[in-house]
């Protein structure tokens, strides 16, 4: 065993608090990581908050991990020590149902070991990135290239993997017109992603206020949605919209945005069931589904990707003390677009 500094959750209405942890010893196959930059992702507020149930206290949140190999254990192969790597949302599956065999890990049919919050196969429970280190089994450790540096990278073992899993498997592309609801955390990746793959994109938001930075960030057209008018002209535009906002939006309006064959794919958690009007999907054919994040290799070949096209989240770099602040900041949407905790402060 070896300890950690962390910050920690101990119960739903208590603020995280810096503790000290334990790290399993390193194994045949682990890779200790010496965590430099942890973003925060809602998920983690929900889950320290409680606000999905089932959190298990005390918890260390944080699965958009960036860091360094400070050691490897004795049959790993794939990484050495000082290389850059990242871990995302989870550190282990069972590797023989058929979705693992699939490269869709997320969708492991034993369940697949989330990287805090979650009981390993072996009984013990998981605690994330809101640390100073972290042992992860070789295959769910992933290389972050040279062309794009950690602190911007950690975001997108979450939001980055979330957007081109499913840009990549509606084929996003220079022959598609797609249209991203809400321009935060995850949106504003999205945007850039969509944009490097040669789509048409359109930013879907409340109001104009991030105009500017959608257009910079690779977005060709902008519109508010509290615009009624402008969503009647959008209609039957898009073969490809994807859902970042988890709130209950009026599914039936949007689902009309859709072209023939086109799909909109739900990204966020609603804290309500979302309505879906059949006769808004009878309608040119249309498909309502839904996507998580993306297998280990799917991961690596966004990394891979966002490296080549200089891609990286825009990020407000903090402190471990600020945590707090910066989780009442993210439920009030005042951050554009990631923050990043700077592991150093810990």
């Amino acid at each position: 065993m070896s300890t950690a500094t962390a910050y920690a959750a101990t119960a739903p209405d208590a603020p995280l608090e810096k503790t000290t942890i334990e790290r399993r010893e390193l194994g045949p196959n682990d890779i200790l990581i010496d965590v430099k930059f942890a973003g925060i992702c809602h998920s983690d507020i929900h889950t320290a908050r409680n606000e999905w149930g089932g959190t298990t206290y005390p918890v260390v949140p944080g699965h958009e991990i960036a860091g360094i190999v400070a050691e490897v254990g004795s049959d790993v192969t794939s990484r050495k020590v000082g290389d850059r790597v990242g871990v995302g949302c989870f550190v282990d599956s069972c590797g023989t149902c058929e979705a693992c065999k699939d490269g869709d890990e997320q969708y492991c049919t034993k369940g697949v070991v989330q990287t805090y919050n979650s009981k390993t196969y072996e009984g013990e429970f998981t605690h994330g990135g809101y640390s100073t280190q972290i042992v992860v089994t070789e295959n769910f450790v992933l290389g972050i290239p040279e062309g794009v540096e950690l602190d911007v990278a950690a975001p997108l073992l979450c939001a980055g993997i979330t957007l081109y899993s499913p840009l990549k498997h509606w084929g996003a592309g220079p022959d598609k017109k797609v249209a991203i609801i809400g321009m935060g955390g995850l949106g504003h990746v999205g945007v850039k992603i969509a944009h490097a793959l040669g789509a048409h994109v359109t930013v879907l938001s409340q109001t104009l206020s991030k105009e500017e930075d959608g257009k910079r960030l690779g977005a060709d057209e902008y519109y508010a949605t509290k615009d009624t008018t402008a969503l009647k002209d959008l209609r039957g535009k898009f073969d490809l919209i994807l859902n970042t906002v988890s709130a209950n939006l009026p599914m039936g309006d949007y689902l009309g945005l859709l072209a023939r064959n086109g799909t909109l794919v739900e990204l966020g958690v609603p804290e309500k069931p979302l309505e879906v009007p059949a006769f808004n999907l009878l309608a040119n054919r249309r498909s309502f589904s839904g996507s998580m994040v993306g297998g280990i290799a799917e991961t690596q070949e966004m990394l891979d990707f966002c490296a080549e096209h200089h891609i990286g989240a825009e990020i407000e770099v903090i402190s471990g003390d600020q945590i707090n602040e910066a989780y009442d900041r993210v439920v009030k949407s005042d951050v554009r677009y990631r923050f990043v905790i700077d592991t150093a402060t810990l």
